[in-house]
C-alpha cells in the first residue's frame, strides 16, 4: 500500500470494535521515517529546531509550509542511525505522533483519531499501553494522545496562516542546495524556498512592525539562521558515503 503523509502505511480510524484488546509498545527508534528526506514542521517548532536542522518552506497545495531537511536523496533520512535512532536532541513533532494521525472529513468540520496498524509496536499481546480498557471505553493513555494531537492540529492551522502571509507578502524565494562528493559528484536539492534578506530589508515598517508584534519576525530569523544546518546534513551524508566500502567488505 502506498504510505500516506509520509510514514503512514495503513491508518484507520481508532475503535472500541477493531481495537479493543489492542495495545501501544512505546519505543525509542524510528525506522517508519527511513525513507523521508524532509519532514514538516510547525512554527512553534522554529526555536528547538532551529539549532539543529535546515528549515525550508515547500508548497503543500495552495500554501506554504515549513520543513526540516533530513536528507540529500529521496527516500534517505540521514538523522536515523543504522539502528533506526534518532541523532538528535529534538525529534520534530510530526515523527513524534506517530502511529497516530486525525483524518479530517470531507467538510472539513471533524477530525477522527486514527492509528497506524502497520507500526511494529500496535500488538494484542498487553505489551505497553492499552487503547481501551474492559469497559469498553478509551483509556487515559488514548486521552493524551487526543490532546497531544489537538494541540498538534491548533499549531498547523497557525503555521499555514504563517506560511500565507508569507506568501502574500512575497518574503520567499526559490533556493537550491549543492552537495559535492569527495568523488567530485554533484547532488543537487531543490524544489524549496526560503527567506529573501532583500525582500524582508525592503518590507514596509508598519509590516515588519506587525510581524515584530506577533512573533513572526523572530520566525524568519531562525529560518534564516537555521540554513548553517545545510552544513550538517552535507556532512551526514558524506559520512554515509565513507562508510559504505565497510559495508560491502563486511561478512
Amino acid at each position: 500500500m502506498p504510505k500516506q503523509l509520509l510514514i503512514y502505511e495503513s491508518a484507520v480510524p481508532v475503535s472500541n470494535t477493531r481495537h479493543a484488546g489492542v495495545s501501544v509498545e512505546a519505543s525509542d527508534r524510528y525506522p517508519f521515517s527511513a525513507g523521508i528526506n524532509a519532514v514538516p514542521l510547525m512554527a512553534a517548532e522554529f526555536p528547538p529546531a532551529a539549532a539543529e536542522y535546515a528549515i525550508v518552506f515547500t508548497a503543500q497545495g495552495d500554501d506554504l509550509m515549513p520543513a526540516a531537511v533530513l536528507g540529500v536523496r529521496n527516500e534517505q533520512n540521514l538523522y536515523l542511525s543504522s539502528d533506526s535512532r534518532w541523532q538528535a536532541d529534538y525529534v520534530p513533532a510530526f515523527v513524534r505522533r506517530y502511529p497516530f494521525v486525525f483524518a479530517s472529513s470531507a467538510d472539513g468540520k471533524s477530525l477522527t483519531l486514527c492509528i497506524d496498524e502497520a507500526h511494529p509496536g500496535v500488538n494484542r499481546e498487553g505489551r505497553g499501553n492499552a487503547l481501551f480498557g474492559d469497559d469498553g471505553q478509551p483509556t487515559a493513555y488514548v486521552t493524551k494522545v487526543l490532546e497531544f494531537l489537538k494541540e498538534y492540529q491548533a499549531h498547523f492551522e497557525r503555521t499555514r496562516l504563517f506560511g500565507q502571509r508569507l506568501k502574500a507578502l512575497d518574503l520567499l524565494e526559490p533556493m537550491q542546495a549543492n552537495v559535492t562528493t569527495p568523488k567530485g559528484e554533484t547532488l543537487s536539492l531543490g524544489g524549496f524556498m526560503i527567506v529573501s534578506r532583500d525582500r524582508l530589508r525592503a518590507l514596509a515598517g508598519d509590516k515588519l512592525q506587525e510581524m515584530a508584534r506577533n512573533d513572526e519576525l523572530e520566525l524568519l530569523y531562525l529560518q534564516l539562521a537555521s540554513l548553517r544546518n545545510f552544513n550538517q546534513v552535507k556532512d551526514r551524508f558524506v559520512g554515509t558515503l565513507a562508510e559504505q566500502p565497510l559495508a560491502a567488505a563486511a561478512p
